[in-house]
């Protein structure tokens, strides 16, 4: 079995310390993405939760602290960091199922499963959109190899019927995104991510539901810092992310579900 050795990897608090992951120091490392994600997902105790892409297992493993309970899968292309996503759920005393597989190559007994709710942090760039990171991990999680329309009829195929799918995404992917959900998945609903006040969003997170027929929502942006500009050492988070990233609140925004 391949694994990063622990002297390649920290080891870092989120969610104020109620969950601790292992990550690598040079590759692909979590930031507040996949805990933002997380927290937008309205997922109740005894449902189920599959991510596709889970890397080391941030985005679950906070969205499993939050909402006790939960029966958890993950869907991981690299096998070091599926092995970490096990670990990490091992020492975070979680029960996470991870499978490594390409997603649009799921394995037969995966296929045969439904989920309430799939979430997804894909690669942000297209291929060659931006500078090739040096190294493999953090290429290929940032690099999209797989297209955006393949995550989603992937996700569609996985959910139970009014199941829930979210995806945080660059904003500049949003038309792309809305394409690839027609015809598959409805109820559209779009938060924007913007990093300051009177600033563009730059990041947007996106619920649809399965067999969904309510009208497409785009939804009053989430700031994510205070002020005007960065202007001293230190985050500057606005009271909601914060307790959001420190607290493990949930994210508001999208309609109850």
């Amino acid at each position: 079995m391949t694994r990063f050795p622990d002297s390649d990897l920290t080891c870092n608090d989120f969610l104020g310390g109620r969950v601790r992951l292992w990550q690598p120091r040079a590759g692909y490392r979590a930031g507040v993405d996949p805990v933002l994600l997380a927290a937008s997902v309205q997922a109740r105790g005894q449902q189920s939760v599959l991510e596709l892409g889970c890397g080391a297992g941030a985005a679950i493993l906070c969205l499993m602290a939050r909402v006790p309970g939960l029966q958890a899968a993950g869907v991981e292309l690299q096998m070091e960091y599926a092995e970490l996503a096990r670990r990490n759920a091992a020492e975070n005393g979680e029960t996470l199922t991870v499978v490594e597989a390409n997603l649009t190559d799921l394995p037969a007994d995966l296929k045969q499963q439904q989920f309430d709710h799939v979430l997804a942090n894909p690669p942000y760039y297209l291929a060659g959109a931006h500078s090739p990171a040096m190294d493999q991990g953090r290429r290929l999680a940032l690099g999209e190899q797989t297209d955006l329309v393949d995550w989603v009829d992937v996700a569609a195929r996985r959910l139970a019927p009014r199941g829930y799918f979210h995806m945080i995404q660059k904003a500049d992917r949003l038309p792309d995104l809305l394409a690839a959900c027609s015809g598959r998945l409805g109820s559209v609903e779009v938060l924007p991510l913007a990093p300051r006040a009177n600033r563009p969003a730059e990041l947007v997170i996106l619920r649809a539901r399965k067999g969904g027929r309510a009208a497409f929502r785009l939804l009053a942006p989430v700031v994510l810092h205070q002020g005007s500009r960065h202007e001293h050492d230190g985050d500057s988070y606005t009271a909601e992310v914060s307790q959001v990233l420190r607290d493990g609140a949930p994210l508001g925004g999208f309609s109850t579900s």
